[in-house]
């Protein structure tokens, strides 16, 4: 099961105890997943339309638990993707739909239904928890989510703009920052952020999947920083073999060309002691003089080494070509 299925089966069961919650939670589900007819006799018919049965039975539950009603469901399967099965639920009830589109503002005073059955008054969302009820219903019915070990995203997609904005402004109440992007003709509103996800699983009251989210951020934030110290100490330990190995290149190269014995005691010393040593730490090579000097002494030892080098290799540049001038 995906993590996106997880979070809606669990949200399939949270039930909100107050009338008023469980309006704007079946609001926002016909808002984004109903259809209504009107016949020729101008009677309202009420579909619901599918493929999640989570929703369904949420859909289900909410109608018979706010309303003391029953629907009809039908199940079609797709003849063409054989997987795919259509959950259809049908209020043929006049009266009945035109009191739950009124308790859920979906159709106002004057029986009046708003062309995209968008939510006409903001009184059905006043309340926080009314609020938190609705982000829940407009998951169900028409979010997603991705693999939380893959990466973050959070999204609704909304078949017009008003929806996604009203889905955007509800989202922003609770600190969260939520973006609308277009899609094939349909608005998504999505959050990328990962603890902006966690907060938002919170909102919905999601909280098994919220801590299922949260135990594979830390999984990965650990990941993270051992890779990142690895390879900070991967790059520490090739600057140190890098330094070494000039080192010893200087150090050969003065003995091959004046010899040590124009060192002074102490460079002589360390020079003998780096080659002796190549791998050993500037730390290292401190313990082993006589008498024992910091990491500071060895490196000004050794720099005073390279500044000699360099001075050799440059009069030595400076003698074979006046060697080629006199030539010439």
């Amino acid at each position: 099961m995906s993590f996106s299925k997880e979070v809606k089966v669990e949200l399939s069961k949270q039930i909100s105890p107050g009338r008023h919650c469980q309006i704007a939670e079946l609001a926002a589900i016909i808002s984004l997943c109903g259809n209504i007819i009107i016949s020729e006799y101008d009677r309202y018919i009420l579909k619901l339309h599918t493929e999640n049965l989570t929703v369904a039975r949420k859909y289900f539950t909410l109608i018979k638990k706010t309303f003391k009603i029953n629907t009809e469901i039908s199940v079609k399967q797709n003849n063409y993707l054989k997987k795919n099965k259509t959950y259809t639920m049908v209020i043929v009830d006049h009266d009945i739909v035109i009191k739950i589109l009124q308790a859920t503002k979906l159709m106002d005073e004057n029986k009046e239904i708003n062309e995209n059955l968008s939510v006409v008054d903001n009184l059905v969302i006043q309340n926080a928890c009314c609020k938190r009820a609705f982000i829940r219903g407009a998951f169900l019915a028409s979010g997603s989510m991705s693999e939380p070990k893959k990466t973050y995203h959070f999204e609704i997609v909304a078949p017009n703009e008003p929806k996604a904005r009203q889905i955007q402004e509800i989202i922003n109440t609770f600190d969260i920052d939520a973006k609308i992007v277009t899609r094939k003709n349909h608005f998504v509103v999505y959050v990328k952020e990962g603890s902006q996800i966690v907060d938002l699983l919170n909102v919905m009251e999601a909280h098994v999947s919220l801590m299922n989210l949260e135990n594979v951020r830390i999984l990965k934030e650990m990941r993270n920083s051992i890779n990142r110290q690895v390879n900070c100490e991967a790059a520490n330990i090739n600057k140190t073999v890098q330094a070494a190995t000039k080192q010893i290149d200087d150090i050969i190269y003065i003995k091959e060309q004046i010899g040590f014995s124009e060192l002074s005691e102490g460079l002589e010393e360390i020079a003998s002691l780096r080659i002796e040593y190549p791998e050993a730490s500037l730390k290292e090579l401190g313990v082993l003089l006589n008498p024992p000097i910091g990491k500071s002494g060895v490196n000004h030892r050794l720099r005073k080494l390279s500044t000699l080098a360099d001075n050799v290799r440059k009069q030595k540049e400076e003698v074979n070509y006046g060697n080629k001038e006199n030539d010439n």
